[in-house]
């Protein structure tokens, strides 16, 4: 009876150490469930992003609003229904793209390996190499995440930094999902690639202080211009600017030169200048574009760990933007 009891504690021991093991993310995760996966969606953006290149900010975009809700867990792709409202209904998901795109890769990938791989390892992976399609860094993406059975569009409402946050705001956004001020500044750099539209900064340029006026910390010969070129009205909804003019197809440290000028376009990109620790950060990328590319990489393998699903938690939906009956 002894034996007995002491081998089912030794049988259980090992399942313990077993199972966290087998669960966490790790490079090659699908090598003998799915050993094409990875160059199925690889070919396909190589085939596509470099001739629409706008694509790739949203598609970063998208892997950044997924992890800050709910963890890397593809639930920022999930429809509402009439019975909920999901993330892509919360304001600050309205203008996000780039869901058609993640449809047909999982669809392809669906079609060598059915039920095989979750759409949240799909977003994380296009992520970075739409990235590097533009000429941007690699970085390591392990896999093994499962996708989330929850979307919420308040938690989306409330829990994504926002454009118009300062930096303490910013700083404790972050920290709520584990990451640190040299993550704030350097993730903030993918704001060089992609456009955004100009209700974002009407306020700084129109109505800074609610009785008219512009943001004072905004350069005046770039407000001047946007208001004259671009932005020509507080009610403008529609039109599109560069977040880094001049530069947005190319991955590179040019957000951080506008930065220091006080041309960063958000009230959140001018207030990485308030703090001497920030602005050590922002001074580091500029002084080695290659550290820069280091940096940013690893924030976003950081970023992708964020409260994952794993092992038998979540599922992995047969369309992304429907959750498993």
């Amino acid at each position: 009876m002894g034996s007995k009891n002491y081998s089912l504690v030794l049988i259980l021991g090992l399942l313990a150490l077993i199972g966290p093991t087998h669960a966490q993310l790790k490079l090659g995760f699908y090598a003998r469930s799915c050993p094409k996966a990875e160059k199925i969606i690889l070919k396909y953006i190589h085939d596509h992003i470099p001739t629409t290149p706008s694509l790739a900010a949203a598609l970063l975009r998208l892997h950044f609003h997924d992890c800050f809700i709910r963890g890397c867990d593809a639930s920022v792709l999930v429809n509402s229904t009439k019975t909920n409202a999901a993330e892509k209904s919360a304001v600050p998901n309205f203008t996000l793209r780039g869901f058609e795109f993640i449809d047909i890769l999982k669809s392809l990938v669906e079609a060598e390996c059915p039920g095989v791989v979750s759409c949240a390892d799909i977003v994380a992976l296009t992520a970075r190499d739409s990235v590097q399609a533009i000429g941007g860094p690699f970085w390591n993406v392990p896999t093994g995440r499962r996708d989330g059975v929850i979307s919420n569009a308040t938690e989306a409402l409330f829990g994504l930094p926002a454009p118009f946050h300062n930096l303490t705001t910013l700083l404790t956004t972050f920290a709520n999902v584990g990451l640190d001020t040299n993550d704030l500044v350097v993730l903030s750099g993918g704001h060089t690639i992609g456009l955004s539209h100009c209700s974002t900064i009407s306020t700084r340029l129109f109505n800074f202080t609610g009785n008219g006026g512009q943001d004072p910390a905004l350069d005046r010969v770039y407000a001047t211009n946007l208001k004259s070129h671009r932005c020509k009205s507080i009610n403008d909804n529609t039109t599109l600017i560069e977040m880094d003019p001049g530069s947005r197809n190319n991955f590179d440290v040019g957000y951080y030169k506008q930065l220091v000028k006080r041309r960063g376009l958000f009230t959140s990109d001018d207030s990485l200048l308030d703090s001497s620790v920030t602005r050590s950060i922002i001074n580091q990328q500029l002084q080695s574009p290659q550290k820069f590319f280091i940096e940013f990489g690893k924030s976003m393998e950081k970023m992708g760990r964020i409260n994952v699903l794993t092992g038998r938690q979540g599922q992995i939906r047969k369309h992304c933007a429907i959750i498993n009956s």
